[in-house]
Parts: C-alpha cells; structure tokens; sequence
C-alpha cells in the first residue's frame, strides 16, 4: 500500500513544529511504521493530519482524544517509542 513515495511524504509529514512531537513520530515512523497493518498504517497517517496543539495535548496526556482509533494509535506510539 505505501510505496516508496507515499513513504516519504509520510516520513515527511512527521517533521513537525515541535521538538517533542519530532522525538515520538521520527523514530516510530522509521522503526515501527512498516511493522503495522495496513489498517494501522492508514490509522498513523490520519494521526498526521492533526494540528500539532492537539497532537502534543494528546501525547502528554493534558488532553484526552475523544476519537478511539486515534487514542489507540497513541498509546501504541508511546508504548514503542522511549523518550
């Protein structure tokens, strides 16, 4: 489903505004990304389409993301990546 392209948009897309997004995404996007399904993967490149306010809020539990599939797909990045 990803080829090499659409891989590094992805890969792209994971640079973000900030510093503390950048240490979770990168480092999951360059090892546990193709580990996942094809659903999770799709699930991952959503997660990107978010503001990174929103993002941080979520990751640092200040917020709580009401939509399930993204809530999931972050405890499955915090799980993996270690800052």
């Amino acid at each position: 489903m990803f080829d090499k392209q659409r891989y590094g948009r992805l890969k792209w897309a994971c640079r973000r505004g900030m510093l503390e997004l950048d240490v979770l995404f990168m480092p999951f996007a360059e090892t546990g990304f193709l580990e996942l399904s094809e659903e999770k993967q799709l699930s991952f490149e959503r997660l990107l389409t978010f503001d990174d306010p929103d993002l941080y809020a979520w990751f640092m539990g200040h917020q709580e993301c009401k939509d399930q599939e993204m809530k999931d797909m972050i405890e499955h990045i915090l799980s993996r990546v270690k800052v």
